[in-house]
């Protein structure tokens, strides 16, 4: 079986080797495609060098079938389409026994802390297999896990009918918080400054508006009777988001941190204060979220074609990687399997 591993310094290679039979409680997984995200990138630069042992096999985002069952595992058999909820928690720790283990206080994320799926075979513990329903494409259900980010987001935010809410940030995650939030009934307003992802939102139907040239705070003024947003989410990462995100929050509104920031950020505390702003933050999703989230792609409430900007073979990864990179594609999904153009 092929696979791409990372190997330091920005390296990456295609690896071909034996394909092991699942372990006891295992599946193995025959990967079809593996999206590339921000964390991935993040793998390649070098930023995650102290967490990730190397080589390391990574990818999270993926769909597939079932290859083979493992000793013990009921429920499944081969050809069963699926996905993967990549979170390993240990159940003992205080945030575990709170109920929270998707935010384990030891958690493993798998494709990061352990293999991940690009690799056209993959053995994960069956428990964190998601099965699919017939009929959903599965270049479609790569962007499950993508989605349930979104979903949790959303869902965190207790976003109702009729909110005004504001997205700072166009990228993948932003663009799917804003195509939740609107299926949730909020009226939606993103804000982005690179050209070619204000477009993309635009043609998906939102109201976008370049933060580097006009006035955020106006318009979100203006659009809310001078009230502010109900909720803001911060997904950008930039130090100017974080800053302008007190100043569009209605009175007791909500500001959503959802973008890792790499360092520490000015935040308007006087404004959190005199507005008895909620500030909350998010991380990854729980499997209520991974369920709502096959649910709407299925039903096609996730415009995942327009949201798509390629796929390409394994072999091909490096410069998918490159494309993302420079931001000269939204999502790019790799066809583990190499099925060829669908």
């Amino acid at each position: 079986m092929k696979g791409v591993a990372y190997l330091g310094q920005g390296r990456l290679e295609t690896v071909e080797r034996e394909a092991e039979p699942p372990g006891p409680g295992q599946l193995q997984v025959a990967v079809a495609y593996c999206g590339l995200c921000g964390t991935d990138l993040h793998i390649v630069h070098g930023n995650m060098d102290t967490r990730v042992r190397r080589p390391l096999v990574f990818g999270h985002e993926t769909s597939g079938t079932v290859a083979a069952v493992g000793a013990g595992v009921t429920g499944w058999a081969v050809g069963d389409p699926l996905t993967v909820m990549p979170l390993l928690w240990d159940g003992s720790c205080s945030a575990c026994l709170a109920g929270h283990q998707h935010i384990c206080e030891n958690l493993v994320f798998v494709g990061i802390d352990s293999p991940g799926g690009l690799q056209q075979r993959w053995n994960v513990p069956a428990a964190i297999a998601v099965p699919l329903p017939a009929g959903l494409d599965l270049r479609t259900a790569a962007l499950v896990e993508p989605v349930a980010v979104a979903v949790h987001d959303v869902r965190r935010a207790q976003v109702q009918v009729g909110d005004r809410v504001v997205v700072l940030g166009g990228g993948p995650i932003g663009v799917l918080i804003a195509v939740v939030a609107r299926d949730a009934g909020a009226d939606v307003l993103l804000a982005e400054v690179d050209d070619s992802r204000r477009a993309r939102a635009a043609e998906l139907g939102f109201a976008v508006i370049d933060p580097a040239t006009a006035d955020l705070p106006a318009e979100v003024a203006r659009r809310t009777a001078g009230a502010g947003a109900d909720v803001v989410f911060e997904v950008s990462g930039a130090a100017a988001a974080a800053r302008s995100a007190t100043a569009l929050a209605k009175v007791r509104g909500t500001i959503v941190v959802v973008a890792i920031h790499a360092a520490p950020r000015e935040i308007d505390l006087q404004r959190v204060f005199w507005r008895e702003l909620r500030l909350l933050g998010t991380r990854v999703y729980q499997r209520s979220d991974v369920d709502r989230a096959i649910g709407l792609l299925h039903r096609g409430r996730i415009p995942a074609d327009p949201l798509i900007s390629g796929v390409v073979a394994l072999e091909e990864t490096a410069r998918a990687i490159a494309d993302l990179s420079a931001g000269r594609a939204m999502k790019i999904l790799v066809d583990v399997a190499g099925t060829g153009p669908s």
